[in-house]
């Protein structure tokens, strides 16, 4: 670290003289215009401070080497003052001072790229401020800083009054960029709004266009379904008809006519298979098909779908197999879906198969399921097309595709179907070396439940009646928790579901909450230890009313009481009082480690029904706050540990505490500015000299009115 410069502060007018040395410095070191004039006004400030403060002090002008190409223009200015008090507060910004104090360290620290500074009453103040020197500065050698020693010396201080025009130029400058730096955030918030503008107008567009094509997709599955009966009724008719002719059950053919109608025959064979594919397709997207469940096994399947593939099989050189598992499986599901998938995908490894073999298998499946698996030796399939292969009318170009036709939709169908089975159809390939489909089903179709949409709860609380919570889902049942309580000092608050009882938790703050187990398609085991986990419901009573006998079971979850079905009126009203009653109305922290004050505090609110929960040091009252969430702190300042200042400061910079009103109960003899710190963030400062009952109930009814509020 090399010295440059040293300088006396004594007087008003070093200050203006450190000003102008150091931006003489940064001048000559290489450093922007801008950049002179921060770290100018950046020391002045910390000299001024120094003068001010301590009575005077002294400032060095360094230079240090950071890295091998990196230099730091520093100045460090020290005084033998008493020190600063409040720094830490100072430095996160919390302090605030009616004579300023505390402002220039806090602007002189934004204005620099190296600050440091450190503080006692023993050795005074040490402040570091530095700029980092631009990377086309030479490198800071002993010749280099002599040549800037004697370009200095020749440089006359300007007086006073230059010093202040300086300074109005400086500033008139600033205020222009501020214009310039306004003018474009103007322009750009202008052009974003016009950006948004747009931004919303497409996508008002998209939503009307994605609203359409629901709409058109809807009336395309309806279209298809309603119309099943006049598209396969023609094509039926040609199909039998061409088979009689073909049959010859009313006279020979002559050879040009039986290849004609061959080729009827085949067409409508073709499009029949089309027609029915997008009609299975319109009606599970039209949410029209039916599963019919029938009880069948394994090999049932097997042996349908051996008889139908055998004419297919035997014009192929490929040998078809069905490998039955070992042991009896039996499916409670739609037979004819399961054969349909079956089908789709044995017929399309029978087509891409030239030579070698198609074997079908079944095993059980993980989850109560069985998988179906169909295995060929053809083509292959390729790893980007493997899942194109289940968009509809996806066809893979490729030679093999020339020569065997398709429409596209049997491997969609074949997924779609299974899914609606409750299972799925994926595949497993590779290119020129075959392709296995798997099929998964579950062993016992269960249809799907349909969600109940209810609507949305809106809770009108009576400020004269204390809220209940009852979570019931049976609209009897409710009615007659009304009738039990309508003339009592409990209202009911009903919710139907898991999600409305957590809603009301947050937004009525019951008092109690009767619950039953057992609502539709969910389970409450786990809502109660939900409320009693949290911190912020665990304090709530719950009453368990149900059908089941699990009475254990539930008082070890959390539950306060518990009664089976159909409830007793008095029983209700009896327990529900007795339980409020218990209920603490809030919870208060003493934080003193003074025994004989925080009994005096506890005999002023012995009238009500508080929690009293006391610490005897800071850092035992910050766990404890953490911990119990009271709804009031009394907070003594002094404490053996740390200062109830730090407390204080802990409190409320914890999210989870920040809220907690507090009020001081202390004995020290306060300043104005620690009067005034405290009064931010406090409800009230109370002394401990006796104040009366009345006072001190009032102030905590009006924490309480704040949390509340």
């Amino acid at each position: 670290m090399a010295n440059i410069l040293t300088l006396e502060l004594r007087l008003e007018s070093d200050v203006v003289l450190t000003r102008q040395r150091t931006r003489q410095l940064a001048e000559l070191l290489g450093l922007k215009s801008y950049e002179q004039t921060s770290l100018a006004t950046a020391v002045s400030e910390i000299a001024r401070n120094a003068i001010q403060y301590a009575g005077g002090g002294k400032a060095e002008f360094l230079v240090e080497e950071e890295t091998a190409i990196k230099s730091i223009f520093l100045i460090r200015i020290r005084d033998k003052g008493s020190g600063i008090a409040n720094l830490e507060a100072i430095l996160d910004g919390r302090y605030t001072s009616s004579t300023g104090i505390g402002l220039g360290i806090i602007g002189a620290k934004r204005l620099v790229d190296k600050f440091h500074i450190e503080s006692s009453k023993e050795t005074g103040t040490l402040v570091l401020l530095g700029k980092r020197l631009p990377k086309q500065t030479p490198k800071v050698t002993g010749n280099y800083l002599a040549k800037i020693t004697e370009e200095l010396v020749q440089r006359k201080p300007e007086n006073f009054y230059e010093e202040v025009q300086r300074q109005n130029q400086e500033l008139l400058r600033t205020l222009e960029e501020l214009r310039a730096r306004q003018a474009e955030i103007e322009q750009l918030n202008r052009e974003l709004e016009d950006t948004n503008r747009g931004v919303v107008a497409l996508y008002a567009e998209l939503d009307d266009k994605a609203e359409y094509l629901q709409r058109a997709s809807k009336l395309k599955s309806h279209f298809l379904v309603d119309m099943s009966h006049e598209f396969r009724t023609p094509l039926n008719s040609i199909l039998s008809l061409s088979r009689l002719l073909l049959e010859k059950t009313d006279g020979e053919l002559n050879p040009e006519q039986e290849k004609q109608v061959n080729f009827i025959h085949k067409s409508a064979e073709v499009l029949s298979e089309l027609v029915n594919n997008l009609l299975d397709l319109a009606k599970i997207e039209a949410g029209k098909i039916i599963v019919q469940v029938t009880e069948f096994t394994i090999a049932d399947i097997f042996s349908t779908l051996r008889g139908m593939f055998r004419p297919l099989a035997s014009r192929n050189d490929v040998a078809l197999i069905f490998e039955e598992p070992i042991e009896t499986i039996i499916l409670n599901t739609d037979e004819g879906k399961v054969s349909q998938i079956l089908r789709n995908l044995i017929s399309n490894a029978l087509k891409f198969t030239t030579n070698g073999e198609v074997c079908v298998s079944a095993e059980l499946g993980s989850g109560n399921t069985v998988m179906f698996s169909v295995t060929d030796t053809g083509i292959g399939i390729a790893a980007e097309d493997r899942e194109r292969i289940f968009e509809e009318y996806i066809q893979i170009e490729g030679l093999a595709q020339k020569r065997v036709k398709g429409t596209g939709l049997g491997l969609p169908l074949c997924r779609k179907l299974s899914q609606l089975l409750g299972g799925n159809v994926f595949v497993k390939s590779e290119l020129g070396f075959g392709s296995t489909f798997f099929a998964t089903i579950p062993l016992h179709y269960k249809p799907p439940v349909e969600k109940v949409v209810l609507p949305e709860v809106g809770w009108i609380v009576d400020s004269n009646r204390t809220p209940i919570l009852v979570v019931e889902d049976n609209l009897q049942t409710l009615f007659i928790y009304e009738k039990y309580l309508e003339k009592s000092a409990f209202q009911v608050i009903p919710a139907r579901i898991l999600e409305e009882a957590r809603r009301a938790l947050w937004e009525v703050r019951p008092r109690a909450v009767v619950l039953d187990l057992l609502l539709d398609g969910e389970s409450t085991w786990g809502f109660i230890t939900e409320m009693k986990e949290n911190k912020f419901t665990r304090h709530i009573p719950i009453i368990v009313v149900t059908v089941i006998d699990n009475r254990q079971k539930a008082i070890a979850l959390g539950a306060d009481e518990f009664y089976i079905k159909p409830v007793d009126k008095d029983w209700l009203l009896n327990t529900l009082t007795t339980l409020i009653k218990q209920e603490p109305l809030e919870k208060i922290l003493l934080i003193d480690d003074d025994a004989a004050a925080r009994y005096l505090l506890k005999g002023l609110l012995t009238d009500r029904n508080y929690t009293i929960i006391e610490a005897v040091t800071g850092q035992e009252g910050c766990r404890k706050a953490r911990e119990e969430n009271p709804q009031l702190i009394f907070l003594d300042l002094g404490m053996p540990d740390k200062s109830g200042f730090e407390v204080l400061q802990e409190l409320k910079s914890d999210p989870a505490m920040r809220e907690i009103p507090v009020i001081v109960n202390t004995s020290k003899d306060l300043d104005l500015e620690e009067r005034r710190y405290l009064e931010q963030l406090t409800v009230a400062i109370i002394p401990k000299e006796s104040p009366s009952r009345e006072i001190m109930l009032s102030l905590i009814q009006e924490a309480l009115a704040k949390i509340k509020s």
